[in-house]
């Protein structure tokens, strides 16, 4: 999955997704959702053939980035705790 930035602006930045994975951005959506500093997470999804996945988030104070890297963390250690 790559990710890269669409936009970004003092408190959101809009991700967007080549080769989307579900599982994992529904647990990004899901780390983004319980840190109490993300105000909003919106996941747009359009046409694929048109469109990339791309997750849109807010915080209510501080860079949105840092929320983002901060959740993919969780889910990274999440996904690597799994054993086979």
């Amino acid at each position: 999955m790559k990710t890269y930035a669409v936009e970004k602006t003092g408190k959101t930045i809009t991700l967007g997704f080549k080769e989307v994975n579900p599982a994992l951005i529904t647990s990004m959506i899901k780390m983004l959702n319980d840190d109490s500093n993300v105000s909003l997470v919106r996941f747009i999804d359009q046409h694929p053939e048109l469109c990339d996945t791309m997750l849109f988030v807010e915080v209510k104070k501080g860079k949105p980035e840092e929320a983002v890297k901060k959740a993919s963390k969780a889910v990274s250690a999440y996904y690597s705790s799994i054993k086979k």
